[in-house]
Formats: structure tokens, sequence, C-alpha cells
């Protein structure tokens, strides 16, 4: 039996690997495996506990092509930064917040459907329902 390769490890099978439940998960292990990188560490893999279906740089080049294709702007890449740094989204009933808590919601749900796409995300049971007529 073959399986598909997946981005990052030429021996890892799309079993072998736990994807995330979401672009907002899969944005924070970026932001912690660039600071961790930032911070002199060396990113392998298959090194980690959990093996990822992806490397950290698959997410930053999804995004990358989301805003050169101009569906996610320079604001919202911000904010993702920003946040992501802190490790929290922003709250929406902060008033200062208000306003980032939709960029962000924005940008992740456009990440989330070419991480999908890419596997590197699961999509939700709840999803695959949808549209289903045959029930």
């Amino acid at each position: 039996m073959k399986f598909t390769t997946i981005a990052g490890s030429q021996d890892a099978t799309p079993e072998d690997t736990h994807p995330f439940k979401n672009a907002e998960e899969a944005w924070f292990w970026f932001i912690q495996a660039q600071t961790a990188r930032n911070e002199g560490a060396k990113i392998m893999a298959g090194a980690s506990l959990t093996s990822r279906p992806c490397e950290p740089i698959d997410i930053i080049t999804a995004l990358e092509r989301l805003y050169r294709n101009r569906r996610v702007s320079m604001e919202q890449i911000m904010v993702l930064r920003n946040f992501g740094r802190q490790m929290m989204a922003p709250e929406p009933r902060r008033p200062k917040e208000k306003h980032a808590f939709f960029l962000w919601r924005d940008a992740l749900d456009k990440l989330e459907e070419v991480l999908i796409l890419k596997q590197i995300v699961v999509k939700p049971h709840w999803l695959t329902l949808v549209g289903n007529n045959d029930a």
C-alpha cells in the first residue's frame, strides 16, 4: 500500500499525523515554532511529540499566497502576528480589540479553507453533513 508523502517528512503518512482542529490552532503552533526558531532552536521534521501533517513554513506560505491573491490584507496579517505572539485571540467584548477580532476571524476563516484543502486542518464533521440529503 502506497501513501501520499506529507510535507516535511519523506516517511510520514497521513495515518501517522495529527491534523489541527482549526486554523487558529495551526496559527498558534506556527507562532510557537517560529519563536523557538528565532531563539535558536533547530526545526526538524519528525522531532516533536505530536507529528503534524506539515512544517511551520507551510502555514506561512499559505497565508502569503492569500495575501498575494488579495484575499487577506496586511492589516489582517499584523493582527495575526500581534495576537499570535500573545498566544491569544482578540476579544470582541473589549472595545479596543473588537475591530481586531473581525480581522482575525476573517483571516483565519480564509486560511482555514486552504489548510483544509491541504489536509493540514481536519474538516469539521458537521460540515460533511451539510448538503447531504441521503439521510
